[in-house]
This record gives structure tokens, sequence and C-alpha cells, in this order.
């Protein structure tokens, strides 16, 4: 190869070797950011601040989804995870079945749409009515087109579901709050060609809607769809066990509670997409999951998870609550799921719930929001310095910021030196209650150990921020 040729091919490396797979389109609505690691709308940083209402499309009416959109609206949430089809078929809160004969080539759709005539309003009419409240709301709905365990059971074949991913495609292309989550719960090595021909038939039919895979617990949809053309961004699952029970551990990728594996993990990637966890432990859910007689994990919890991720590279966080989730209704006959004891519409109020705002306003309070990058070496004495399990520290950082991340308020050894100035202006930030105490001027060189307020202990979290004078 000539001078010129390895010129070419070196500048070509530089600008195409290390892209995402994200689509062409305009800076208009939803996409992935120039440098593949987060999301935009319509060319403004997007943090994905998400809830798991799995079940909103069966067991709402539409009153109660106006409730509960509304509410998710005010606690700063821009992002529902919900499914489509939970079961084959699902049948709604109106007793509206989706599907003809339970074949999900064939969506029972009937002519017209009104409320008033139950002859013409139909389970999609349904779905149709609460995306497009949503969509009022500023809300995007990340929907399952259908649940893994029915794809694990056989019955979705690969021309089912080919033709069922053009109806959606098709019937929701035009909706601009659409967010495609592939998969659901499940493995991508089970019913693996089913999935490639969802999100190939998504991408190719409706081209201007992110695609996803939701995996199943402890794995990330990079294990398996990585380097597919129809996935834009890599979602793990990191499930709802203690480091103690996660059986799995032994496994390629698990990591117990540290969630923020697996961020960094995608993160090094050599094709760059954004990632995010979308599936924590919940609020309010038996740790473990199974045993209603293990503790329930708290605020505290889903904080840590929250902050952990998102300064390991997540472009958001999703959040989750067992009673919502669900849908929970104390007064149906139906049993409830891991133990859940109080209504959705009690469980709205949980005290997690409120403050993922608080992560969501932090991370866009800062310019240069798409330029952010994980930065463990900013702790002093790190790799090993910045701690094991939950006396781990996780460290990001912008042009004119750093921010610092520690779950029990220990000790924090900062190296000095990497903003600009001779002085920075230091602060803690309360993740519970979204207050910052200002700490004051600090020379700016060697290390500084910053002393978090209180006693050091599990849930005593706290924001570390260096500011740029």
């Amino acid at each position: 190869m000539n001078k010129r040729g390895l010129l070419f091919a070196m500048i070509s490396l530089a600008l195409f070797g290390c892209a995402s797979n994200k689509k062409p389109v305009d800076s208009k609505g939803l996409q992935v950011s120039e440098n593949g690691r987060f999301l935009t709308e319509d060319g403004k940083p997007f943090f994905w601040l998400g809830d798991t209402g799995w079940l909103l499309f069966n067991k709402t009416t539409r009153e109660q989804a106006d409730q509960y959109l509304e509410d998710r609206k005010q606690k700063g949430f821009n992002v529902v995870q919900v499914m489509v089809l939970h079961s084959v078929p699902s049948v709604n809160i109106y007793g509206d079945s989706s599907l003809v004969n339970g074949d999900i080539s064939k969506p029972k759709i009937t002519e017209g749409s009104s409320f008033a005539d139950s002859t013409q309003y139909d389970f999609w009419d349904h779905i149709d009515y609460v995306v497009d409240k949503a969509k009022e709301k500023g809300i995007y709905m990340a929907m399952v087109p259908v649940w893994g365990t029915n794809v694990k059971n056989k019955k979705v074949s690969l021309e089912q579901a080919k033709i069922y991913a053009e109806f959606l495609a098709k019937r929701y292309k035009d909706k601009s709050n659409i967010i495609w989550l592939n998969g659901g719960d499940i493995k991508g090595s089970e019913g693996a060609k089913v999935w490639e021909m969802i999100g190939s038939t998504l991408q190719a039919n409706d081209p201007n809607h992110l695609v996803t895979f939701h995996p199943r617990g402890r794995t990330g949809s990079s294990e398996w769809f990585h380097d597919a053309k129809w996935l834009d961004f890599n979602m793990a699952q990191s499930g709802h066990r203690r480091y103690d029970q996660d059986t799995s551990a032994k496994e390629k990728w698990h990591y117990g509670e540290d969630n923020w594996k697996y961020i960094e993990k995608d993160y090094n990637l050599k094709v760059v997409k954004p990632t995010i966890d979308a599936e924590p432990s919940y609020e309010g859910i038996p740790q473990g999951l199974h045993d209603v007689k293990q503790p329930r994990w708290k605020d505290a919890d889903v904080r840590r998870y929250g902050y952990w991720s998102v300064f390991a590279g997540a472009f958001g966080y999703t959040y989750g609550d067992n009673s919502v989730m669900q849908f929970y209704n104390p007064a149906s006959k139906e049993a409830a799921a891991y133990g859940a004891t109080k209504s959705w519409q009690e469980a709205l109020n949980d005290p997690g719930a409120g403050q993922m705002l608080y992560l969501k306003n932090l991370m866009l309070s800062r310019n240069a929001y798409l330029d952010r990058v994980p930065d463990q070496s900013l702790i002093v004495g790190a790799v090993g310095g910045d701690g094991e399990k939950y006396n781990r520290l996780m460290a990001t950082k912008g042009e004119d910021y750093i921010f610092v991340y520690t779950y029990t308020g220990r000790n924090i050894p900062l190296k000095m030196g990497v903003l600009p100035g001779d002085q920075v202006k230091a602060s803690w930030f309360s993740p519970g209650d979204g207050k910052t105490t200002p700490i004051g001027d600090v020379e700016n060189k060697g290390t500084h150990q910053f002393d978090p307020p209180g006693e050091e202990k599990n849930g005593n979290d706290w924001v570390l921020i260096v500011d740029k004078i």
C-alpha cells in the first residue's frame, strides 16, 4: 500500500472504526448521539428516566392509565417500559382479546374506534389511547412486542413473528413516542431466530424508532446482539438478587449486585453503542425475587443502582416498583406476584420513585453533557482503592466538573489537578432529597480527602461535586 493509501486507511479507521450502528436520521426525535454514548431528543441531551409499567396496557382502564402517566410525569419520568403481549393471547381490563384464535400473526382488529361502543373499541385501540396520552405528557413508550416466555414456549413461529412485527411497525411508525424493546426477560439464545426476525423487521418497516433487546436477569443484550444492525443501544437487566443469592455468579458476565459492571463491559466494546440498566432490583420486591420472607429492596438500594450505573457510563436508568410494575389491586381475585401487598396507586408514592428525579436533574445540570465519561482514575488508589461491593466509589467527569458517588458515606480520596485552575469549588449532593451543601473552595493539587456528612453505613449515600471555578 502506498503512503496515500495508508493515510486514507488510517483516517477511515479513526472516523469509522469505532462508530456505532446509529440510524442515519436527522436531529429530530429520539436518536443516538454522535459519539454513540448517549441519546438525544431533537438534538438536545436526553436522560432516560424510565419506569417499569409492564402491565399498563392489560391492567388499567383509560382513567387509571391517565392517573399513572400523570404521576410519572410529575416525578420526572420520561420513559415507560411496557408489554404489548404479556401472554399469547392477551386480554385487557375491558375483556378485549389481542389476537384471533391465539395466533400472533392475526391481531384482532375491529372497524372504528368508539369507546362508547364496545364492539368497535378493541385491544389495540386501548393501546393507541395510552400511547397518545403518554405523548401528551412527554413520555416515551418502550414497548415489548411479545414477552419472552411465549417465544420460549414455541407460541411464535418465525413466519408469525415477521407478520406481527410488520403489523406493529406499520401501526406505530407515525407515533413519535415509541421505542421498541425486543425480547422480554429472556436470553437471546432462546429463540434467537425469532428475535432476529422481530428486530430486523421492526427496523426495516419503522426505521425512525430505536430498537433494543430486554434480556434475562443478570445478563445484557450485548451478549448476543451487540453487532446486530437493528440494535441501536444495549440494555442490561442486573436483576433482583443479593451478592450471596447470585447462584449463577460463576457464569460469564454475572456480577451479583455490581450493576456497574454490566455498563463497564458494554462501554468498552469496540463498536460503540449506548447502554443502560433497564431492570435493577425493584423497590418493595423481595431480595432474590421469589421468597417473600426475604427483606425487601428499599429506596437507598434503587438509588445505589442508579448512581452506580449512570456514573459508570449509562445514558440513563430505569426504576421499578413491585406493586406498580404489575398494577396490583388487593381487591381483585388475582394473586399478587412477588409478595406485593399494597395497591399500585399507593405504591406510586414509594420514596424511591420520587428520588429518581434528583439523579436526572443532577446529570443534566452541567454543560457538555454529551462529553461526560466514567473515570475511576480520579480515585486515588484505584484500581482496588475504589472499593468492593457496597464500599464501591464511582466517578464520572465532564470538562468542568467531577462527580463521585459513595453509597456508604466513606472517605473519598480524590486526585486533584484534573480540572483547570488553582482552586476548585466542592459541595455535597444528597441523592435522598436532592439538596446541595457547599464545602467551599479547595486547593487544586495533590490528593484531597473528602469526608461525607454522617457516619459510614449503608444507605448514607452522597455525591461529591467538584466544579471548575
